[in-house]
């Protein structure tokens, strides 16, 4: 079962993120399996929170079962499993088949294992919390203010940042200091990267009955969140945006700060984590000068070649902190072209 295990998940990734896919390519091989086996369990805990087919309390029962799952001598996957007899899509597929994530899991050695497990589970204590607030059909559920936006990233992007470091410190034996810095800065990478596909996706958001951009926010400037995508209250809403975005700058700085913390000579490490970095803020400046940014029918995304040339800089940068900086200089500069 576990070469079947490693057989699907690795043929899984691409199909529920073509993104993180290539990302992960930038990694070397034994941090790579590991990488891909804490993404996925990360994705079938985000399946379950976002199965429309399921109410709030067995959402709940189900994140708590896959949290258990992950402790040495825990359940197996099959409540997961059953929870997903017809799958929609491949998000639900993986779900579906949940147990050969899990297998791969357990095929990690102890350290990996220990180092994914917190963070997996804290995830899911979170998003088992929010799914208490799923909105009813035809109604928009909208976050309070900025401390439970800060909240809702931490436990889907912040609880990734330090499961990946905790990875990091294992694999390439980062000694305690380095350690420490780097666990300082994870919680910003993860709610950087976060907060820009909040920005690129509130309209995309709405159809869902989700507003991520906090009521708080939106009176500050004199509009109810249910007017961000009203074109007649479009020079508020844009305001509104500004707080955000500048928000996203400012843990996106945390996030380069984190790249140029990592050892030198994990330079296939600091790819994998210099690219989201890179195509963030490409995007945020994309975000900020787009005037159809809160237009439902318009989605904010960066060109193939963007990714593309972006890519080959980092390939050039990632060895010298004065590169990775000027880079990330210039590309901040795009806002104002």
């Amino acid at each position: 079962m576990t070469q079947d295990a490693w057989t699907f998940s690795r043929q899984m990734l691409p199909r529920v993120s073509r993104t993180f896919a290539a990302c992960i390519r930038l990694l070397g091989p034994g941090l790579r399996d590991e990488v891909l086996v804490a993404y996925l369990l990360c994705r079938v805990a985000d399946t379950i929170e976002d199965h429309p087919g399921l109410d709030a309390a067995e959402k709940g029962r189900l994140l708590d079962r896959w949290s258990a799952c992950l402790d040495e001598g825990g359940p197996d996957a099959g409540a997961v499993e059953a929870a997903f007899p017809e799958p929609a899509d491949d998000d639900q597929r993986l779900a579906a088949r949940s147990a050969l994530v899990l297998a791969a899991y357990r095929d990690c050695d102890a350290p990996a294992r220990a180092a994914m497990r917190p963070w997996v589970q804290e995830m899911c204590r979170g998003m088992a919390g929010f799914a208490a607030r799923q909105p009813a059909p035809g109604t928009l559920t909208a976050l309070a203010d900025l401390d439970e936006l800060d909240k809702y990233c931490w436990y889907v992007a912040g609880t990734v940042g330090h499961l990946l470091t905790d990875l990091f410190v294992v694999r390439h034996g980062i000694g305690p200091r380095q350690a420490a810095d780097l666990r300082r800065l994870a919680t910003g990478f993860g709610l950087g990267l976060q907060l820009v596909n909040i920005i690129k996706d509130v309209a995309d958001d709405r159809s869902r009955g989700w507003s991520f951009v906090p009521r708080a926010v939106c009176e500050i400037h004199g509009i109810r969140v249910e007017d961000l995508l009203d074109p007649g209250k479009r020079q508020s809403a844009r305001l509104v945006m500004r707080i955000l975005t500048s928000k996203a700058r400012s843990h996106l700085q945390e996030a380069l700060d984190y790249c140029c913390t990592l050892p030198r000579h994990a330079y296939r490490t600091r790819l994998f984590c210099l690219a989201p970095l890179y195509f963030a803020v490409r995007t945020l400046a994309l975000a900020e000068r787009d005037e159809r940014l809160l237009d439902p029918d318009h989605k904010v995304k960066i060109t193939r070649g963007e990714v593309y040339r972006t890519l080959c800089m980092a390939y050039v940068v990632a060895p010298s902190n004065h590169l990775i900086r000027s880079y990330h200089r210039r590309l901040i500069g795009l806002r104002r072209g």
